[in-house]
């Protein structure tokens, strides 16, 4: 496998992973988490019927992958429509079967609730109408960064300035707040650099930070986010604990927070994906969410051949997110194939 669709199967299989690692503990206290799972909380899956679940943030990020596939220069559209068909699905399997722009209404798999946020539910059932310039809420919750890795692996013919904007946009469909479209932007800039500029994670962040600094220089909060991300790469540095240093930057239920909690977690344990997922879920916060996107960076960094195979042998839907993922690679790489 080259280098390239090893890294863009890693960063969606990792943030897969991350999430269904995080997703039983979401609504635990950190008490409840480590007097259940032990002292060093949850390591490996708590499986439902043999299976490890994946969230709604899992189930997001695989439409916006479609999305992106069937998009044909209008990507916000595409996307727009394809989180409608998401929002459908999750009523129960009612749907199964109905007509709709997504290719994902195939998949009996994906018409399961798995605790949707209700920003992106009301949104979406609202027309997903939102824009950079027309404010449709005042939520930053991380809905619209959890769905957003695709956009940073979708980069071919497209300058990191267009990859920050195009996920801006897309987080805004949904989530109105500077913070939540900015962290967006941010998260699939980090993306774009370590898979299409072979950056470690530092040089990165660093280089995602001028880039949205550059783009959103006349946004309120973008030097309130700038700040947090750098307070994630510092703490990562010294010698903490894990917790310790979480807590310090929040618990991930908005999305500054839940980037920057990823931001810690992949710089510390860059070379070592279960590490990194493990320190990132187990606190009081929103574990799936901040499992799903450190997943997402280290996957990128590290590749599907440095997940261990413990992580993937009981994964939902792992071969399918797997094919979905290569068919994002070759819409980009292989077009004449």
């Amino acid at each position: 496998m080259n280098k390239l669709l090893n890294r863009f199967k890693g960063c969606i299989l990792g943030g897969a992973v991350g999430d269904a690692l995080g997703y039983p503990i979401e609504f635990m206290s950190e008490e409840e988490i480590f007097s259940i799972y032990g002292k060093d909380g949850i390591t490996v899956y708590n499986l439902n019927n043999g299976v490890a679940e994946i969230s709604d943030d899992t189930q997001m990020t695989l439409f916006t992958i479609d999305g992106l596939l069937l998009s044909d220069g209008d990507e916000i559209e595409s996307l727009r429509k394809c989180y409608i068909d998401w929002a459908n699905t999750q009523i129960g399997d009612i749907n199964i079967g109905i007509e709709g722009y997504s290719n994902l209404l195939n998949i009996k798999e994906l018409f399961s609730s798995r605790e949707p946020g209700r920003t992106c539910l009301m949104s979406i059932w609202n027309g997903a109408n939102g824009t950079l310039e027309t404010q449709i809420n005042n939520s930053k919750g991380c809905g619209g960064i959890m769905r957003t890795a695709p956009i940073g692996l979708y980069f071919k013919n497209k300058s990191l300035k267009e990859t920050a904007f195009l996920a801006a946009k897309a987080s805004a469909l949904t989530h109105s707040h500077e913070l939540a479209y900015l962290s967006s932007a941010i998260f699939a800039v980090i993306i774009a650099c370590i898979v299409h500029y072979n950056m470690n994670i530092e040089g990165a962040i660093i280089k995602s930070i001028e880039v949205v600094k550059e783009c959103f220089i006349d946004k309120e909060y973008t030097y309130e986010l700038i700040e947090i991300v750098e307070k994630a790469l510092k703490l990562s540095k010294e010698n903490l604990e894990d917790l310790e240093a979480i807590h310090i930057l929040g618990e991930g239920w908005v999305a500054e927070e839940t980037l920057a909690i990823a931001v810690y977690c992949s710089l510390k344990y860059s070379n070592n994906f279960e590490k990194g997922i493990i320190a990132s879920v187990n606190h009081n916060g929103d574990s799936d969410s901040t499992g799903s996107i450190t997943g997402n960076i280290l996957g990128a960094y590290l590749g599907i051949d440095r997940i261990s195979k413990k992580f993937l042998d009981k994964l939902e839907l792992v071969g399918f997110i797997e094919d979905i993922s290569e068919k994002l690679y070759k819409k980009q790489y292989m077009k004449n194939n």
